[in-house]
């Protein structure tokens, strides 16, 4: 079967931690996934970002556009990526129709005291002229499948997330009482 996650929220959020809890919860149940993480693939897609506005819609399409890919030959995807953008979000549920887009719903403050790289602290000396939530907008889901706090236990949001997909996609997804 199909499908895909997609992980949103602002940098920091805890985006890429609830990624790893849910791709180890997954594989617990013996549900092998592919992450997408945006930081990983932006070094091999774009290999000296300006984070320009037309670079990061470029980058986003690519991103739905391997998602897609994966998902159509029957490889579960969670894509880790802030996306800023609510269209670049829904190029990969235009395309799938098992699709779930996850809010990592974090205080931008909180976001702000974990970033690990330094990224809002840029921001406000003004070398990051395009950092969502924070010199750029941040689009949330206007509807999301699921909102999750990045300052909850990672593997709690990873169960959270595994309940939905059987709940929408069918229990021979993920067989809850394998944990």
């Amino acid at each position: 079967m199909n499908w895909a996650v997609w992980l949103t929220g602002p940098p920091a959020s805890g985006k890429s931690t609830i990624a790893r809890a849910l791709r180890d919860e997954l594989a617990g149940r013996g549900v092998e996934v592919i992450v997408l993480e945006s930081d990983a693939l932006r070094r091999e897609l774009t290999p000296e970002p300006t984070y320009e506005p037309e670079e990061r819609d470029r980058f986003y399409r690519a991103v739905a556009g391997l998602a897609a890919l994966l998902a159509e030959q029957g490889i579960p995807v969670i894509v880790d990526a802030t996306a800023p953008r609510r269209a670049q979000r829904d190029r990969l549920r235009a395309r799938l129709s098992n699709f779930l887009e996850i809010e990592v719903a974090t205080p931008l403050e909180i976001c702000e005291q974990r970033d690990p790289k330094g990224l809002y602290r840029r921001a406000r000396e003004g070398h990051a002229p395009h950092l969502p939530g924070a010199t750029e907008a941040y689009e949330a889901p206007l509807a999301p499948d699921l909102v999750l706090s990045g300052t909850d236990s990672p593997a709690g949001n990873a169960r959270a997330i595994c309940r939905l997909v059987e709940k929408r996609f069918g229990k021979r997804e993920i067989d809850l009482t394998a944990s």
